[in-house]
Formats: C-alpha cells, sequence, structure tokens
C-alpha cells in the first residue's frame, strides 16, 4: 500500500501539477483537502477536478464561522495591521489551513502534507511553521520549491500530462481571498510606480464611481468584536459580507503599499479590504472611548507586535497567546456602539457611544455647565514641567561656563 500525502489544494495550475508530480516522484498517494474560507471558488467543481487530476480522494470543508471565530476576531481586537495598513487577511487562513491539513493527515494516517507556494513568498514560511509545532514528525513537500519550473515549461508538463490548464491562464495576476480581505500581485503590479489598471479590482468600485450620496451605518460591539450592524444583531460571517458588499460599492477598502516581506524581499502589493477596514476603524475608535490613556499607548506596541507575529507565520508562538491575554483583557471593557460614514473611499466616524465610556461631557465642556475646577492646573503645570525646565536651566549654565573660559593660547612651533 502506497504512503499518503494530504495536499492544501486550491484548484490552480501549481496544485494540479503538484498531484501528478509527487505520485510520479515519490510514488505517494495524494489526499487533497479545500477549505472554504469564503473566497467563492465553485468548490464542487475543484473537488472533481482533484480526483481527475488523480487524487485518491478529496476533503472539502466549510470553515468560514471558525475562521472568524478564531482569527479574524482576534485580529480585530489587535487591530491587526502589518506595517499599520495590510489586514493580514491572506496570513490569517495560513494557521487555520496547516491545522486543519494536519488533522486530515492523523485521520488518514498519511505521512507528511504538501502545499503549493513558491520559495519567493511569506505562505511557505506561515504553512510550514504551523504544521511543525502542531506535529513535526509529519514530512512537508514543497513541489513548486523543489521543480523550480518557469511558468512554461508547468504548462508544457501539465499539457504533456493531461493536466487541465485553467481557461484563465492568461490572467497576468496572482490573486488569493476569503472573507476578510483579496490580495492581488504580479502583472504591471510589479512596477511600483503603475497605478493598478482597473481590472485587477472585483470587490470595490473606484471612487469617482460611487454613490454620490454617503451611507452610514452603526455597528455594535461586545468585548471587542461586532455583534450587530445598523440595530440588527448578526452572525460574524453575515457582518463581515456586509460590511464587504457596503464598503465596496463606495470604493473603501483599497490598499496599495510596498510590503517588507518575511523572506527580505520588497515587494508592491495590493489589497481590497472594505469590511476590514471599516471594522478596524470603527474598533480603534470605540477602544479610545473606553481604555485609559496608558493602556492605549502599551497597546498600541502590542498591536505592532501581534501584527508581525501573525504576518510572519508564528500564529502558534507562546508570545501571540502572552499578548491576546492583555489584548483580551482590554476588550472586556470594549462595550458599544460606533456610527460611521462612508462615502467615496473614505471611512469617518462620526459617532460613537458606551456604557462605560472614559469621556464625562460635564468635564470636557466649555460651558458654564463644566464642573473642572481650572484653579488645579497651576500646581499641574509647575509639577509636569519641572524635569524639563530643570534640564535646560541645566543646559543654559553648561553653556555660560563654556562661552566665559578663556581662549587658549596657540601653541608656538
Amino acid at each position: 500500500m502506497s504512503q499518503k500525502i494530504v495536499l492544501a489544494y486550491s484548484g490552480g495550475l501549481d496544485t494540479s501539477v503538484a498531484i501528478h508530480w509527487m505520485r510520479e516522484k515519490y510514488g505517494v498517494d495524494i489526499v487533497t483537502l479545500t477549505l472554504d474560507v469564503g473566497q467563492a471558488d465553485d468548490l464542487a467543481q475543484i473537488a472533481t477536478k482533484s480526483k481527475d487530476v488523480g487524487a485518491v480522494s478529496h476533503h472539502t470543508l466549510d470553515v468560514k464561522r471558525e475562521f472568524v471565530e478564531d482569527y479574524v476576531f482576534p485580529s480585530i481586537k489587535a487591530n491587526g495591521l502589518y506595517e499599520w495598513k495590510y489586514p493580514v487577511s491572506t496570513a490569517l487562513a495560513r494557521p487555520l489551513i496547516a491545522r486543519k491539513l494536519v488533522d486530515l493527515a492523523h485521520k488518514e494516517g498519511a505521512v507528511g502534507v504538501a502545499h503549493g507556494c513558491t520559495g519567493k513568498g511569506n505562505d511557505q514560511v506561515r504553512f510550514e511553521v504551523a504544521v511543525k509545532s502542531y506535529d513535526p514528525a509529519l514530512k512537508i513537500i514543497a513541489p513548486a520549491r523543489e521543480w523550480n519550473l518557469s511558468r512554461e515549461e508547468e504548462i508544457q508538463y501539465a499539457e504533456e500530462h493531461g493536466i487541465p490548464v485553467p481557461v484563465d491562464l492568461g490572467n497576468p495576476y496572482s490573486v488569493d481571498q476569503n472573507l476578510w480581505g483579496r490580495s492581488i500581485e504580479c502583472g504591471a503590479l510589479e512596477n511600483p510606480e503603475t497605478e493598478p489598471p482597473p481590472e485587477v479590482y472585483e470587490w470595490t468600485s473606484p471612487p469617482e464611481k460611487t454613490p454620490d450620496k454617503p451611507e452610514y451605518v452603526k455597528i455594535e460591539f461586545d468585548n471587542g468584536v461586532p455583534v450587530a450592524l445598523n440595530g440588527k444583531r448578526a452572525g460574524p460571517v453575515e457582518i463581515i459580507r456586509d460590511l464587504n458588499f457596503i464598503g465596496g460599492k463606495h470604493g473603501v477598502g483599497r490598499i496599495d503599499h510596498i510590503e517588507d516581506r518575511l523572506v527580505g524581499i520588497k515587494s508592491r502589493e495590493v489589497y481590497e479590504c472594505p469590511a476590514a477596514t471599516i471594522l478596524i476603524e470603527a474598533h480603534r475608535e470605540l477602544e479610545k472611548t473606553v481604555l485609559t490613556r496608558h493602556e492605549l499607548s502599551f497597546k498600541h506596541y502590542v498591536d505592532k507586535e501581534w501584527a508581525q507575529l501573525v504576518y510572519t507565520g508564528l500564529w502558534n508562538d507562546p508570545l501571540r497567546e502572552a499578548l491576546d491575554a492583555f489584548i483580551e483583557k482590554t476588550q472586556e471593557r470594549v462595550v458599544g456602539q460606533v456610527r460611521l460614514k462612508i462615502f467615496k473611499g473614505t471611512v469617518q466616524v462620526v459617532g460613537r457611544n458606551s456604557p462605560l465610556s472614559l469621556y464625562e461631557s460635564n468635564l470636557a465642556t466649555y460651558t458654564s455647565a463644566s464642573t473642572f475646577d481650572q484653579s488645579w492646573s497651576n500646581g499641574f503645570i509647575e509639577i509636569w514641567a519641572m524635569p524639563t525646565v530643570l534640564a535646560n536651566a541645566q543646559k543654559r549654565l553648561a553653556q555660560s561656563k563654556f562661552l566665559s573660559r578663556p581662549q587658549e593660547k596657540a601653541q608656538t612651533a
């Protein structure tokens, strides 16, 4: 009986070629696995194609809710933005896929797992670090990294072995998507001076073609996660889908930036993340309403480190779990509603309220209703200024002594 390898299967050219290539090179049986994380692919067609290409069996798992609750929600709580711009949408799905690969490998009695990543990207690291952390005894095969074929050579291999070549192979762009975002790279995007062509976008309208009237949305949060949209309680998947539609209609969520990949390459990346853009903006504003200055200042650094860990494939690192402990504690008070104005590619917070708000109108107001005693500020300013005043006094004293020193006579030869 042949040994089994479980392959993360997308239905594309790379993973379809990988099925035949691994059978040919290693003499193994291939079990394929596809996860539904909201990518909107034809999953039935992918399952059929897997078996047509040569897999002994195929498994499809609907993990959309699990993806949102166990990966996206923690990212919202951490305001998860890599380099303060990218909502780590692709990165978040990788540890979930890796865990399901390992689970299926154990169930099937497989000796290893495989993925379709190349040797230039981040995903190879994300998959393999996660797999090793779940079961270091499993063999990991990266066919695309091993065969080192050009695109033309890969197509030729597919044609020679009767592997269906996708009809959209002429599309120059590489796309990955899930509920939390859509990433696009390659083609014209490899020139960082070139504006992304209109055809790279699918989820979002160009701002100049969006409605001329703004749309207002109200998002309710409980313990740091969204639970209702416009006054209607809804499930996590539904909320994100609705916000992707609303945001996309108004051109919100287009991201174009230079990104530092884990493997040391700077790459130009384009994303569409309407729901992520809206929810993170709303969440941060609600945090500012209910958390203290000291909590917000420290959480800023925690959030940055959290996103860095997720982006670099360290979802299972103990540090991420430790950071989550701090984040979870802060989110106990992130309760309330945020109202946003969405218009022509922009998201603007226009209102917020919380039963745990630290905003006190009787202190903040400039009217006669103010209860703030302005005389308090006299002593406060003296104490607050003391270190700065003393330091500058010492600086002036040192400068005065230096200027008053007699000039040393130049030595004669």
